[in-house]
């Protein structure tokens, strides 16, 4: 790996969407090590060539059977060592949410966590989700391997998270049994980079489209990079970009000395 290295994570709301609205352009200028993304909602066969082969880059994608839900995708200077696509686990890696990337420094896992909000099945879905993550990363790590993971949590794990906490405590995204899944997710060793480097409130990665919740700032911190906490010393700043349009969500990263 480079001396210092830039990652950054975004879910897109749609690769072929965020493409028109100057994607490439944007990625060109930031030129970070490693670019992760969520919710690509495309086929690599519905790709064009521009998304699928970028300058100076491996890329890697994973989608649903389902077309147009879900979908991630790495963007990666340096090639990992073995790059694979799942938990094991068919009913959780059906739906193209997951990209393991083992370098020799990291794994990093790219995650698109399922959203609990469309029906009592989809939430339960997701805590199975959350479980089956968590036994995965806890094997890596009992294996003695680092590691990296970034995506859309789609969960605010506190208050100062989301810019109205009262009136989502029975909303998926904050109720009770999600955010006490992070506090244990925590409790396992793993650390929230942002927060080692800003107790400020009222920064976001989310906000509504439908009621032009950005406009105002009244959004969620739901995207995340979590790392081991051995290796959290290695994390030399972590930032949120929230002045970067084209998705519902905007991109974070962290650097890796």
């Amino acid at each position: 790996m480079a001396e210092s290295i830039r990652a950054l994570s975004w879910n897109v709301n749609g690769l072929r969407a965020v493409h028109k609205k100057g994607f490439l352009e944007w990625f060109s200028q930031e030129s970070p090590g490693i670019l992760c993304l969520q919710e690509t909602k495309a086929q690599e066969d519905q790709l064009p060539e521009g998304l699928k082969n970028v300058e100076g880059y491996r890329s890697y994608f994973s989608s649903g059977v389902r077309k147009g839900l879900s979908g991630v995708a790495l963007y990666t200077r340096t090639e990992p060592g073995e790059v694979s696509y799942g938990f094991g686990i068919e009913k959780f890696d059906n739906e193209g949410r997951i990209i393991v990337a083992d370098y020799d420094q990291f794994v990093l896992l790219n995650i698109y966590f399922p959203n609990g909000r469309s029906s009592a099945e989809r939430l339960t879905y997701k805590m199975e989700f959350y479980d089956a993550f968590l036994d995965f990363v806890d094997r890596l790590k009992g294996q003695g391997k680092s590691v990296v993971v970034c995506g859309d949590y789609n969960t605010a794990h506190k208050e100062i998270d989301l810019a109205r906490p009262k009136a989502n405590l029975k909303t998926s995204g904050f109720l009770p049994e999600e955010r006490a899944w992070m506090d244990e997710f925590v409790s396992h060793g793993y650390v929230d980079t942002f927060r080692m480097y800003s107790q400020q409130p009222e920064q976001y990665t989310y906000w509504d489209m439908m009621t032009r919740a950005r406009d105002r700032n009244v959004g969620w911190r739901i995207d995340y990079f979590f790392v081991s906490e051995a290796f959290s010393g290695q994390v030399s700043g972590a930032f949120i970009y929230p002045d970067v349009m084209g998705s519902d969500h905007c991109p974070v990263g962290i650097d890796i000395s």
